[in-house]
């Protein structure tokens, strides 16, 4: 069955940090014919790269705690769970390849030199409502060169650097410590392919 997409009208209700896109459109159904006009909105934040450092020798991974707006919930009560237990993470930028951010935001969230890459999987954050990718990469390193607090200051990163052995890691993930998508599925990754990056790596 081929799908089709009739965009019948595409509008821009925002711009600023972030950027809203309206469109009025029908869509092929799988019992046939085309779907009435719907309604729907987009946000268009642009696309990300995210990486988990993993040093084979020590066998221990790289994560970042920092403060996270839209984990901050609706009361002040839920103010602990909106600093969350990442990976590092950044957008890609105009004319950047994914693997230069990948390199810059080690350096900028961890002081962390990556010596190799392996590339996990490119997903959709939240397709219902944003068009953001984010390519995942777990990549080597030396848990002994990494910092403490990192950051750049002048885009208000205010980052903690954790350095858990790969069973810590997995403990957190299993208690529901770690939640968010990125990490989630990079521990997961690592807990399929730790002997074999060991060996190769």
């Amino acid at each position: 069955m081929s799908k089709i997409i009739k965009i019948e009208k595409e509008e821009v209700p925002y711009h600023g940090f972030f950027q809203l896109q309206r469109y009025q459109l029908r869509h092929s159904l799988f019992a046939g014919g085309m779907s009435e006009t719907i309604s729907r909105e987009v946000l268009e934040r642009g696309h990300a790269v995210a990486v988990l450092p993993y040093d084979p020798v020590r066998d221990e991974v790289v994560m970042v705690e920092q403060f996270r707006i839209g984990a901050l919930g609706d009361t002040a009560d839920n103010a602990n769970n909106a600093w969350l237990l990442e990976i590092i993470a950044g957008m890609i930028e105009p004319e950047e390849s994914v693997t230069d951010v990948v390199h810059r935001e080690a350096e900028e969230e961890a002081q962390c030199h990556l010596s190799q890459l392996e590339k996990i999987h490119t997903f959709y954050v939240s397709p219902g409502g944003t068009s953001e990718t984010t390519a995942l990469f777990c990549g080597k390193t030396d848990t002994r060169q990494i910092g403490d607090i990192c950051g750049v200051q002048g885009e208000h990163e205010d980052i903690k650097v954790h350095v858990y052995s790969f069973d810590e890691a997995v403990t957190l993930l299993e208690q529901g410590k770690i939640c968010s998508a990125a990490p989630i599925i990079a521990l997961q990754w690592l807990q399929m392919n730790r002997t074999r990056l060991r060996q190769i790596w």
